[in-house]
């Protein structure tokens, strides 16, 4: 079963602009390089049998090695999501890089509930509404297609649509992802030994 990972090259002013402030545009993309390595880190030591980076930009000192890279595309992310699922034939498991408190465990328990008996996908909300991981037994064009990203309901849409297309869904894990400068801090105190954490500590800005 393969791990997919959609992301972004950490440049100053293209990532995490919303830290921006209290973060600088350096500071922000430092945050991102951090919690994108925390989670690529996660995902090698995890038991997924190929970890597939869909990247928009160039690679990096902060990917490992093993890691099959590959360009998300153009368009609207329901596009780039679409394109990032022809890099897998089989089961995959999808994440982003806005959850840099996910373990290695964290992925093998939603890898095996994708396993599981009479589930055909695997949907984890996040708590501001949108979609943290996604899973499914096989590519489904249809599944992002028209989904609209960023809103309040953008995760429950993303239910529904695999509902409607027949897919025994299974719930993961509510999780915070990392959008704004509370969420950094609130994660940073849930995984205060990360790299994420130790970026977000570096910032010389209100604590709170």
């Amino acid at each position: 079963m393969d791990l997919l990972v959609l992301a972004k090259e950490p440049v100053p002013g293209r990532v995490k602009t919303r830290l921006i402030p209290p973060c600088s545009p350096l500071e922000a993309a430092q945050i991102a390089e951090a919690a994108l390595t925390d989670t690529l880190a996660a995902a090698v030591g995890c038991g997924a049998d190929r970890v597939v980076l869909a990247l928009d930009g160039k690679v990096g000192a902060w990917c490992p090695p093993g890691v099959h890279v590959v360009p998300q595309g153009s368009g609207d992310l329901a596009a780039r999501l679409a394109t990032t699922w022809c890099a897998t034939s089989g089961p995959a498991l999808q994440i982003g890089m806005d959850t840099p408190q996910l373990s290695a465990a964290d992925l093998d328990a939603a890898l095996a509930r994708l396993a599981a008996p009479a589930v055909d996908a695997v949907l984890g909300l996040a708590l501001d509404g949108g979609w943290w991981a996604i899973g499914l037994r096989s590519s489904e064009p249809a599944v992002f297609a028209g989904i609209p990203t960023s809103r309040a309901d953008t995760g429950a849409r993303q239910l529904a649509r695999l509902v409607s297309l027949g897919l025994r869904t299974a719930r993961l894990s509510d999780r915070r992802d990392v959008d704004t400068w509370a969420d950094a801090l609130l994660v940073t105190d849930e995984a205060p030994r990360t790299r994420f954490a130790a970026a977000v500590r570096a910032v010389p800005a209100p604590v709170r």
